[in-house]
This record gives C-alpha cells, sequence and structure tokens, in this order.
C-alpha cells in the first residue's frame, strides 16, 4: 500500500486466511518486518490481538 493503509481497513496483502502475502519476502514493508508481538500487545490468542491491534489502531487514526 504505497500511500499507508488507512486505519480500519485491512491490508491489501492479507490472505482469506489473514495471513501475509509477503511475510519472508524482501518486498514486506520495513513497518511490519520491525514490528514484533508480544503478549502485552497481542494477548494470548488471535481474537485478543485483533481486539487490541483494532482498539490501538482506532486510538491513533487520525481525526
Amino acid at each position: 500500500m504505497p500511500a499507508g493503509k488507512p486505519a480500519g481497513h485491512p491490508c491489501i496483502q492479507l490472505d482469506a486466511n489473514g495471513r501475509c502475502r509477503l511475510f519472508g519476502h524482501p518486498e514486506r514493508p520495513r513497518v511490519c518486518r520491525d514490528f514484533t508481538p508480544t503478549v502485552a500487545l497481542c494477548g494470548d490468542n488471535r481474537r485478543q490481538a485483533l481486539e487490541r491491534l483494532t482498539a490501538l489502531e482506532r486510538a491513533t487514526a487520525p481525526p
């Protein structure tokens, strides 16, 4: 996504299972490569991770 990903929209590189199509590829964006998931940020499971990341995305979205 050359201009960045708008808040509230899934990345266009996610497949039907919510997995990154660019994972492990050199063209994967640096922001994604540098992201380090932690229990504090992502919780203990996928549901918690999505809830927490969605809340963070909403809280940091431009007005």
